[in-house]
């Protein structure tokens, strides 16, 4: 298969979004496709601001943090980069300026079979309706609930235009894949058709029990404290702060692994907490398997991979009920699940794990087992059947197209 990625954001900012494609690329590379990655510059400043932009962008230009450019090639894929501003106040989130005519010409020269759309939402807007104009087939991940952002960054106006803008864009897709079903459900609900599920992998080598670190243990608890962890981007709508409710927990030591914008906000409100900083690879499974609960306060996960990853590394789970945590916690036998905005309930769900060490072992176990078989060569399998059913939902479409030329070919 020829396949273009167009993604939202990519290396070097790691975010869920990254993660996905790399563990998608490694595979399609095993399987010897051809792929062209289409992502946001990390350096380079576009010269102008197209207007629909505007309200997304920092100003003065000449406030725009300069970043490493990012590697331009993956897996032995070619990474071809756009132009990009930072988001305001947020440097490492980049926005690729650029027309539909510039992304057309890229897919234009590399023909691919399929394109997809990597949590699209201002370059795959531009990717899909070039994907359109040529004939081509595309596969949309929904995997960022950007509406649900605006109130937290304080722009709640903004949240009917950008639902606007996702309906769009799905609506322009051939197929839009979900990752649980309360994101289809989401979608079904502002009319967006043609839905397919496609959950996430995890890597249950590099996540796993046997990665439990009792040295580290010994030195973030001294005392015997038992180790409550967060991981994730310290930013407004994953609601890091709400854990301040269990800073004066008795026998609990709080962890945050990850970095952004409010790290300094939050190193104040938690003062006793440990704040790793980013971490990745075998240092991550590490932190994460010695931790005793995992703790997720953000409402607007359309899947949420760091809670999977918890759970590979055999530890329960307390996740606010919204989202995708709704398919990934089977309250009361992985972990426990609270009402949105029940801060009583978040602190009171954590103490009961805390406080029981047999519940807790329990619910480690049945963790653990709940996402075996979840690897990520399985779901990238997946990935490449649901290419396959957009090129033939084309091709029924549109008979005449190149995409469905090459399928009638083999």
């Amino acid at each position: 298969m020829r396949i273009a990625i167009v993604a939202e954001s990519f290396l070097p900012h790691m975010n869920g979004v990254t993660n996905s494609l790399l563990h998608v690329l490694e595979h399609l590379a095993r399987r010897g496709d051809d792929v062209l990655v289409v992502a946001p510059s990390g350096a380079t400043v576009a010269p102008y601001i197209p207007d629909q932009l505007a309200g997304f962008l920092p100003a003065p230009l000449s406030s725009v943090v300069m970043e490493d450019e990012g590697p331009t090639e993956v897996h032995g894929f070619p990474v071809h980069r756009l132009p990009s501003f930072a988001l305001a106040g947020y440097p490492n989130v980049r926005v690729a300026a650029g027309t539909v005519g510039r992304v057309r010409r890229l897919l234009a020269d590399f023909a691919p079979d399929v394109v997809h759309l990597a949590s699209p939402f201002v370059l795959g807007w531009r990717a899909v309706q070039a994907a359109n104009q040529l004939g081509i087939p595309t596969a949309a991940v929904y995997q960022t609930e950007v509406p649900a952002y605006a109130a937290r960054y304080g722009v709640p106006w903004l949240e009917p235009r950008l639902w606007q803008r996702v309906q769009d864009i799905h609506r322009a897709s051939t197929v839009t894949l979900v990752p649980s079903s309360f994101a289809h459900d989401q979608l079904v609900e502002h009319g967006v058709p043609r839905l397919q599920l496609w959950r996430r992998g995890v890597d249950t080598t590099g996540f796993s029990p046997h990665r439990r670190d009792d040295a580290l243990r010994a030195e973030l608890a001294p005392n015997g404290e038992k180790l409550v962890g967060y991981v994730g981007r310290l930013a407004a709508e994953k609601q890091v702060e709400d854990l301040a409710v269990l800073a004066d927990a008795p026998g609990v030591r709080l962890v945050v692994v990850g970095s952004g914008p409010l790290k300094e906000a939050l190193q104040a409100r938690l003062p006793h907490a440990w704040f790793a900083g980013f971490r990745s690879g075998a240092d991550l499974g590490r932190i994460v398997a010695s931790l005793d609960v995992f703790v997720h306060p953000g409402e607007s996960e359309t899947f949420c991979q760091t809670i999977q990853e918890a759970m590979a590394s055999g530890v329960p789970v307390v996740a606010t009920g919204r989202g995708g945590p709704l398919d990934l916690v089977d309250s009361s036998r992985t972990g426990w699940l609270y009402r949105p905005g029940d801060l009583d309930g978040l602190r009171d769900r954590v103490l009961d794990l805390v406080g029981d060490d047999a519940k807790r072992a329990a619910f480690a176990r049945a963790a653990h087992a709940s996402v075996q078989g979840r690897t990520w060569p399985v779901l990238s399998d997946q990935l490449i059947g649901h290419y396959e059913d957009a090129i033939v939902a084309h091709h029924e479409v549109r008979p005449t197209g190149r995409s469905a030329l090459r399928l009638r070919r083999g």
